[in-house]
């Protein structure tokens, strides 16, 4: 006699295992799930945007490049600011591009210029836009070396930056540098008294009474004899400076001349703390002071 088989007890016995082992397997995703670690959080930091300006009107220095790439690697490898590297001034504006993925000074927060010289292919909108991202948007600009010898023809550049160039009376020799400042960021690791194999540029239009000194030549160690290029008679040479333009801060110094300066760590950071601190990331005096006392000048 056959048996007759209850499909409605199989079937509902087949649903029972089928639930059990879809929850089974819901259950190991979910242990796996959370087995896992969780996604890193992505932590918004805001970096800095630096832009740096390398055209030559004039002289153009071997250094230029290296200039331009330390000041890219700093930003790099510290993680503290995103570096765009330009030869041409286009973005030295406040003017929108609209649609060729341009940014303009708006999107920066400093500029630096690498040894640019002479007359730098900027109109007067252009010439009012920088000026009021530093005057008046509080925005920073640090000049290297031949940033000095730039804009002769712009009376608001000299005032800004602090001065012009006017001749390297001893061109590139060891410089014999008293720190002035050792308190402010960019200086603070020299000794109070150094020698570093550079070229010192002379300013003119300049004054010690618009500006903080920070290195400076030591004007006892100095020879004066037969060199028609001083035409500074208060043998004043300073060698880096820092200063405010309206809200914005100015850093400026002679040293970068050489390829070789690029490799010194010393002076590297130096540019690397000046960057930090037009930037707003540290703070230093701008305030002026009176020129160091120095022994009886040789001559």
């Amino acid at each position: 006699m056959r048996r007759r088989v209850n499909f409605s007890f199989v079937s509902l016995a087949l649903v029972g295992v089928a639930a059990f082992t879809l929850c089974n397997r819901a259950s190991a995703q979910a242990v796996g799930k959370d087995a896992l670690p969780p996604a890193p959080h992505t932590k918004q930091i805001r970096l800095k945007h630096v832009l740096v300006i390398g055209q030559t009107k004039g002289f153009q220095h071997d250094s230029i490049s290296d200039a331009m790439a330390a000041i890219y690697n700093m930003g790099k490898e510290s993680g503290l600011w995103d570096t765009m590297l330009r030869t041409d001034t286009e973005l030295l504006t406040k003017k929108d591009f609209k649609n060729n993925n341009a940014k303009n000074l708006n999107y920066f927060d400093l500029i630096v210029f690498t040894s640019t010289t002479g007359e730098l292919d900027m109109d007067d909108s252009q010439k009012k836009d920088m000026l009021s991202f530093i005057h008046d948007d509080g925005k920073g600009f640090v000049g290297i070396h031949a940033a000095l010898d730039t804009n002769y023809k712009w009376p608001e550049y000299g005032e800004m930056i602090g001065g012009w160039f006017d001749q390297h009376p001893w061109m590139t020799f060891v410089a014999p540098i008293v720190n002035e400042d050792p308190d402010f960021p960019a200086t603070r690791h020299f000794p109070k008294a150094f020698v570093k194999y550079d070229e010192i540029y002379q300013p003119k239009e300049w004054s010690r009474d618009k500006v903080n000194v920070l290195l400076s030549l030591d004007p006892s160690k100095l020879n004066y004899e037969n060199n028609p290029r001083i035409h500074r008679m208060d043998h004043d040479f300073p060698i880096a400076w820092s200063k405010m333009y309206g809200k914005g801060r100015v850093f400026y110094s002679t040293l970068g001349h050489t390829e070789e300066s690029w490799a010194d760590p010393d002076v590297r950071k130096m540019y690397f703390e000046a960057v930090k601190w037009a930037l707003g990331m540290t703070e230093g005096s701008v305030t002026s002071h009176p020129r160091p006392a120095a022994s009886t000048e040789s001559h």
